[in-house]
């Protein structure tokens, strides 16, 4: 594990935030266990806890985890992920009772897998994190270090090399908690 990301992973279990890179945008990241980091996530972002946030995982052998899939949502996993998808499924006994509130919780959760090395890594040694884009609720996703760090400040303790930073496009939200895939919308 290289330096950067070993700092990221120590400040994630001491419940601060982290911007990293992924196959689309720059996600903004906080154990997605720890109550206070998800509070402080809100905080930086100013956005409201009743907004949902997603999951990032490292594998899609996790999914299971925390979503109770179908076989077709299973199907969809397999064929897709690690990729730029956002899925949205129905959270497992398990999320419903580990995770924070606006993440698990709910009838449904978003989960990403996200095909970056940096994602996967961090999500593997210091997650589940959230996967939410690294920028204030309602202004442009952040495209560089620089542009999240304008945004977000000091209340990120680690800011991730992050060039390029994927296609920089949000990712596609497909919910997979009917008996077929549905395209929803880019998230």
């Amino acid at each position: 594990m290289g330096t950067g990301l070993a700092e990221a992973v120590r400040v994630l279990r001491r419940g601060g935030l982290v911007v990293y890179p992924t196959d689309t945008l720059l996600g903004l990241g906080a154990l997605a266990r720890h109550r206070g980091a998800v509070g402080r996530l809100l905080a930086a972002k100013g956005r409201a806890a009743s907004q949902p946030i997603s999951l990032c995982l490292s594998s899609t052998e996790e999914v299971d985890r925390f979503a109770d899939l179908s076989p077709s949502a299973r199907r969809f996993v397999r064929r897709h992920l690690p990729g730029p998808y956002t899925i949205l499924v129905r959270p497992s006994r398990e999320a419903r009772r580990t995770l924070a509130p606006p993440i698990a919780g709910r009838r449904t959760i978003g989960i990403r897998v996200p095909d970056h090395p940096t994602a996967r890594a961090l999500a593997h040694s210091g997650g589940p994190i959230t996967a939410t884009s690294a920028n204030r609720h309602g202004e442009a996703p952040a495209r560089s270090r620089a542009e999240a760090r304008r945004g977000l400040g000091r209340s990120v303790a680690v800011y991730l090399p992050a060039e390029p930073a994927g296609s920089g496009a949000p990712s596609t939200l497909v919910d997979l908690t009917g008996p077929e895939p549905r395209l929803v919308a880019r998230s």
